[in-house]
């Protein structure tokens, strides 16, 4: 395929600023599809791969796994959407399908698994090639610009909370694009949210409690009460010990990042009355068709700001700098 002739934002090294190059979108096959690409949603994640944080990443490499986009060619295997259907690509591209992780059901631990805008291209570009057997059914109801998030932040957010189980009062500490989402969710299923930001944060604070938190504060403000369970979104390991603090006996701490900075020591009672600490890694198919199940029945409201696709730096900046309500997406067009 020689035309049409797209742009891409490529990262081409680890700390490097990313740049505006022409690209020829390649033509699809097998189970390939070629996405004209409507809205890509900035997540934490690039960051990280901005940083050199994710040792599975190559490089050079276009960021992005918040894929919005249209069907406008497919290969002679793809039989699961049409020409002109609107998809979303998740961070889960591929899997092998044969490994004992697969077999049972957990592709998300495969070890030859590949990863939108990591290891593959992602969508901080104008066309994408996706692996349409990974694909997800976007809900009706939400315009590109909204769906974006619930492609990562969504679903890592919904696959946090399950781990959660029943707990009916949860903490969320670091309240950006996952965080919004997921209190929406836990609110109209009748849990109370406590929500933890940035100390001083209080535009944040305020956020929370406009999406229903019961209660909202800085990560060094203890709850009104002890929590059931607490995610902590923010990629800082120094959270563990202050949030397993406010967890009660019998609780769960889930750490939702791909990525963290490392956990400080800390004493054994914190651990200790059968509290326990687990790590959400990646997504299955499952969990995208799920998640969007969830999104279609409370219809969410996703905070969101928009960005020109040139402008891939300055949101990943004023992402950095916690300057963002919400998410960041990216438009194309």
């Amino acid at each position: 395929m020689n035309e049409p002739i797209g742009r891409a934002m490529r990262l081409g090294s680890p700390r490097a600023p990313l740049r505006c190059e022409a690209v020829t979108p390649a033509t699809p096959a097998g189970h390939e599809v070629l996405l004209e690409v409507a809205a890509c949603g900035v997540c934490r994640t690039d960051l990280h791969l901005v940083d050199g944080e994710l040792p599975q990443a190559n490089y050079p490499v276009t960021p992005g796994h918040e894929i919005i986009g249209w069907v406008r060619a497919r290969g002679a295997a793809v039989t699961e959407v049409a020409i002109g259907d609107r998809v979303g690509v998740p961070w889960l591209a591929r899997t092998c399908g044969e490994c004992g992780y697969c077999r049972r059901g957990a592709e998300n631990l495969c070890d030859r698994a590949l990863f939108t805008g990591c290891n593959v291209d992602g969508g901080y570009a104008t066309h994408v090639i996706a692996d349409a057997r990974f694909c997800l059914r976007v809900p009706p109801g939400y315009s590109d610009i909204e769906a974006a998030p619930l492609l990562c932040a969504g679903l890592i957010g919904h696959r946090a909370y399950r781990a959660c189980a029943d707990a009916a009062a949860l903490g969320l500490y670091g309240f950006g694009a996952a965080a919004h989402l997921l209190a929406q969710v836990a609110v109209a299923e009748g849990r109370e949210v406590f929500a933890f930001t940035r100390p001083g944060d209080y535009e944040g604070q305020r956020f929370a409690r406009e999406l229903g938190a019961a209660w909202s504060g800085g990560s060094d403000e203890p709850p009104p009460r002890e929590l059931d369970a607490a995610i902590i979104f923010a990629p800082v390991g120094a959270l563990v010990p202050v949030a397993l603090a406010q967890v009660r006996k019998g609780g769960r701490l889930v750490c939702a990042g791909i990525h963290m900075s490392d956990i400080p020591a800390f004493p054994y009672r914190l651990l200790w009355g059968e509290r326990s600490i687990a790590s959400v890694a990646n997504l299955t198919r499952a969990d995208g068709r799920e998640f969007m199940e969830v999104a279609a029945r409370h219809r969410l409201r996703p905070a969101v700001e928009r960005f020109p696709l040139e402008q891939a730096n300055e949101a990943l900046t004023r992402l950095r700098k916690g300057e963002l309500r919400g998410a960041a997406v990216l438009a194309p067009r």
